[in-house]
Order: C-alpha cells, then sequence, then structure tokens
C-alpha cells in the first residue's frame, strides 16, 4: 500500500510540477504527516526531491529528472475504461486504481502531449446524471462488480416492483449505469435478464464460477432491452396538435421518445402554424398527466377515449378557477 502511495507521489511531482503537502495531502486522501513521512522516504531512496521554502514553495523534483516505472498494473489497465467517469468508477470500488492509472499514463506521455491531456481536463467536463437527480451509491454495488470479474454466481435478494421480495441465483454478466440508476444484466434459467440494483437488498457471491456466454455483448443487450422496455412503457400512441411552442416542449417533457416522434412525424406544418405528430405515450392516468402539461400548446386528436378524458380534465381545472 505504502510503495502504490510512494510511487502516486513522484508521479505527481513528475506530471504537475511544484506541489505542496497540503495539496499532495488532498489529492492522496492522506494526512499531511503522512505526506512528510513519504516525502523523506523518497529522498532517502534516491529521489531527487527538494522543497522550496516561503509562501509560494512546495515540493518538486530536480529539472528533467523522470521516473520509468510506469508500468500498467492488471487492475490499473481495466480500470483505464472508465476514464472520463471518476464517479462511476469510484462506486465500483475502482477509484484509487483509476487515479493510479491516470497518472502513469500522463507519466509516460512526451511533455507536449501531457500538456495538451492536462489542458483538455481543464476544458471538458462530462456529467452523467440528469438535471436534480444524483447518481445512484447502492451499498452492494461494489461486491456486484467483485463478482462480475470473477466470473462468479451470486445469490441475491431482490425487491420488485410492486415491493414483494423473492430470492434469486443469478449469473451475473455486466454493470450498466443508465441516467444515474445502476442495473446489473444477469442470466437466470438460461434467460438474460436486467435488475435495478438499488432493489438487490442482500448478496452472497457463491464459490462455484460460471461460464460466461461466448460472444456476449453487453452494450448489444442493453441497446435491445432498453428499446423493449421503452415499448412496454409507452404501449400506446396519441394522435395530437402540437403548436410551434408545443413541438418545443416534447424533448422536455417526453424524453428521447418524443424526440424520437418528432423527427419521424415528417415535420408537416398546417396553415396556422401547427403540425401533427403520433406521440407514444403511457397507458393509463399517466398519459392524461402528461399530455396536460403541454396546456393550450396541445390538442389532442385521437384515440377519441383519451380526448374525452384531456376535455374533461380542462372543464374540471376551468371550472375550479371559475
Amino acid at each position: 500500500m505504502r510503495a502504490s502511495r510512494l510511487l502516486s507521489v513522484l508521479l505527481l511531482l513528475q506530471n504537475r510540477g511544484r506541489m505542496t503537502a497540503e495539496e499532495l495531502a488532498e489529492e492522496l486522501e492522506v494526512s499531511v504527516r503522512t505526506v512528510y513521512r513519504d516525502i523523506e522516504a523518497l529522498s532517502t531512496a534516491g529521489v531527487p526531491v527538494y522543497a522550496d521554502r516561503g509562501r509560494s514553495g512546495g515540493y518538486r523534483l530536480v529539472a528533467g529528472y523522470r521516473t520509468k516505472l510506469t508500468g500498467f498494473t492488471e487492475e490499473e489497465a481495466q480500470a483505464l475504461a472508465l476514464t472520463g467517469l471518476p464517479d462511476a468508477a469510484a462506486e465500483l470500488g475502482l477509484g484509487g486504481v483509476l487515479a493510479a492509472a491516470r497518472l502513469k499514463l500522463l507519466a509516460a506521455l512526451p511533455e507536449d502531449l501531457r500538456s495538451r491531456a492536462g489542458r483538455l481536463t481543464e476544458r471538458f467536463f462530462v456529467d452523467i446524471p440528469g438535471w436534480f437527480r444524483d447518481v445512484e451509491s447502492p451499498p452492494l454495488l461494489a461486491a456486484l462488480a467483485h463478482a462480475v470479474w470473477e466470473n462468479n454466481r451470486i445469490r441475491v435478494g431482490y425487491r420488485r416492483w410492486d415491493n414483494s421480495e423473492v430470492t434469486r441465483t443469478l449469473e451475473p454478466l455486466g454493470l450498466i449505469l443508465k441516467a444515474g440508476n445502476w442495473y446489473l444484466a444477469a442470466r437466470r434459467n438460461g434467460a438474460d435478464r436486467t435488475y435495478r440494483v438499488s432493489r438487490i437488498f442482500g448478496l452472497e457471491e457463491l464459490p462455484e464460477p460460471f461460464e460466461r456466454p461466448a460472444g456476449f455483448d453487453l452494450a448489444g443487450y442493453w441497446q435491445q432491452w432498453s428499446e423493449r422496455f421503452e415499448r412496454r412503457l409507452y404501449p400506446s400512441v396519441a394522435l395530437v396538435r402540437l403548436s410551434p411552442r408545443g413541438r418545443d416542449l416534447v424533448p422536455f417533457y417526453l424524453g428521447a421518445v418524443g424526440a424520437r416522434a418528432l423527427r419521424e412525424s415528417g415535420g408537416e406544418v398546417d396553415e396556422d402554424g401547427w403540425s401533427r405528430v403520433e406521440l407514444p405515450v403511457e397507458p393509463g392516468a399517466p398519459a392524461l398527466g402528461e399530455l396536460l402539461r403541454f396546456g393550450p400548446e396541445l390538442q389532442v386528436l385521437a384515440p377519441d377515449e383519451l380526448r374525452a378524458r384531456v376535455a374533461e380534465a380542462v372543464a374540471k381545472m376551468g371550472a375550479a378557477y371559475g
């Protein structure tokens, strides 16, 4: 553990130049006193690190010194796939591994490329979750990730959508982060299924490994599952008229599903500037709520039952406001 931290101190100084003890301590998540001991250990080992005194001081390496200790461990090489997703890496128990891999990668670059890489992180940032929601932090996520890595069967307690609880023995195939939510792709009784990780309340990693299906493509599986999920979630279609303002609101109120419907509608506009669009809607009461959000910018044309329900709701709202 300490040897890995000493290497991290060395690579930080090599990549960033002068750093204070406080900056090193914050980066490595250790105390300032630990940094002092690590710097002393590096000096004793012959690394030419020295301290600049004063308000703008700090530790740095002798100009021109570069270490060649940049070989990747197996875990670090795997963690590079999560570059750009540090929060996700941390949730999977790979935060420290990813940080070490990134340092080694930067240390191995020539000076001009390392400078370009630094400028890139200063100018671009990827924020995965949607507005007003955080990434889930399921307590069993790291344990699930371990089972996925090791191809070990697991026995889990799972809380279904109706709040009933079941026990399942699964072959975990992969983890997916979607809009801040974690999902587990797993095989059960020969069929591939998807489980919301936050609904798993108990986990036992079984000693016997399983044979991963040949040719299983996690990204392809997720795309197919997502399309099936969307069809189940939006089984009905409503024919509506939309004002220009209403068209602009569709992606915000109905998300990617609504935006896709707009693109496929052809965009024909009548003499009033309104257009007819077939929008996918949820069944029952959710469809009514979704369409009422548009206010006067949307008019339901069909089906007749949904049009009548919207008209009734609008009449009641008008009566409530006198």
